[in-house]
């Protein structure tokens, strides 16, 4: 069974808080009501429709010293001034007519970029940098290198914001809400780009069924969850709240929060990609969901937690393990 996604009860759609840009406070990130898409499906699963198109230093080791018992001669210091190391030039971005760019898969959470690169971090955490552009641009499987996909400015009808997970001069890598799960791009860093900053972060537990809300470093609420079954079970890895929307064609939650994740078992779910979300189970014929693999994928939280999580800008991170 699938549901249309409209304003909650006929009225004015909710709002839902962006990030946090310099300088500004955080201000509500809008909601979508979108009576076109497909709702999350009380098996778990969301569907969705679209509404637009660390790696570690080594260190070098030292050389090993001569074992020769013969006595050495120092050499005379040189008088050659030290060379000085040469400054390195950031790879530059190829340019993208617009044609090209129309033909190159989306990155949204209905599409599929098969040459995407892997998660190399994928339980890793971040400083909570989160970027939007401001229309449609390019995504490269490395910086410098061919373009892979095209990320629209909106996904679910909603702002796109994606987490930063590692930076180098005029290139930001993000986390990627398409098909297959836990896949990285590379952005150029252009004047199309808006970075911002969000302080929450989720960790979910699939094994204990907790899932934790975390502001500033601090815990601010943990909650007794349910989680995937075992046949489809609530993928893991490192993801982040996509979008929000509410459906008026159902009553067990008031707000539905998508992920940048997909179930690993279910291609396609209730007319839509099978996109995991994070809501709560109210009014429905059983309630015993919490502390239990009850769902298709989604991660069912009490409703005092949905209300806490629902404050979270979009593109915050989620940990699941």
């Amino acid at each position: 069974m699938s549901h249309s996604i409209g304003g909650p009860d006929g009225g004015a759609p909710r709002r839902h808080r962006q990030p946090q840009t310099a300088g500004w406070r955080l201000g509500r990130r809008s909601t979508i009501a979108l009576a076109a898409l497909v709702g999350c499906v009380i098996g778990g699963v969301v569907a969705l429709a679209t509404t637009g198109s660390n790696a570690s230093d080594k260190k070098a080791t030292p050389p090993t010293p001569s074992s020769s018992s013969a006595p050495q001669q120092s050499s005379a210091p040189s008088s050659a001034a030290p060379t000085k190391p040469k400054a390195t030039t950031p790879p530059t971005a190829r340019k993208v007519s617009a044609t090209t760019l129309a033909s190159l898969p989306q990155a949204t959470t209905e599409g599929r970029i098969a040459t995407a690169l892997a998660d190399s971090d994928p339980t890793g955490s971040t400083k909570g940098e989160v970027v939007h552009p401001a229309q449609t641009v390019p995504i490269y499987g490395r910086p410098g290198g061919s373009p892979i996909a095209a990320l629209p400015s909106a996904e679910v009808g909603g702002p796109t914001w994606l987490p930063i997970v590692a930076q180098q001069q005029g290139w930001l890598e993000v986390l990627l809400p398409s098909k297959p799960n836990g896949r990285v791009g590379w952005l150029s860093d252009p004047p199309l780009l808006t970075k911002a900053r969000s302080s929450y972060q989720v960790r979910v537990d699939v094994e204990n069924f907790k899932l934790s809300l975390i502001n500033n470093g601090t815990t601010i609420g943990t909650w007794t969850i349910g989680t995937g079954s075992k046949v489809d079970p609530t993928p893991t890895g490192r993801t982040f709240i996509l979008g929000a929307f509410t459906d008026p064609q159902q009553t067990y939650s008031p707000v539905i929060l998508p992920l940048g994740i997909h179930s690993a078992t279910l291609d396609t779910f209730g007319g839509g990609p099978g996109t995991v979300a994070i809501h709560t189970w109210v009014n429905r014929p059983t309630q015993n969901v919490y502390g239990a693999q009850t769902s298709n994928g989604c991660i069912r939280v009490p409703p005092d937690a949905l209300s806490l999580i629902e404050k979270a800008p979009l593109g915050t991170l989620v940990l699941i393990h």
